[in-house]
């Protein structure tokens, strides 16, 4: 299936993009399409083990099961003051 990725802030400047398509397995979830990200190594094992994500513009579980054609936003911690 095929899963697009949208990277905010941090993310983006961490990874050099704000966006990509990525192919997964049925039946992966949140918690392993992380995993397998941070596997490539280089800058993608900067992202953390468990980032705040949402799917289809809605914040979710890291059990979330995929599913073809999914939007998932990658978004960093806030600071502010």
């Amino acid at each position: 299936m095929r899963i697009r990725l949208l990277f905010f802030a941090s993310y983006r400047e961490l990874l050099g993009t704000g966006d990509m398509t990525v192919t997964l397995p049925e039946g992966t979830d949140v918690t392993a399409l992380v995993a397998e990200l941070r596997g490539r190594g280089g800058a993608f094992a900067g992202l953390p083990p468990y980032p705040v994500v949402a799917v289809n513009e809605e914040y979710t579980a890291d059990d979330r099961v995929l599913e073809n054609g999914d939007v998932v936003a990658f978004i960093p911690p806030v600071a502010g003051g």
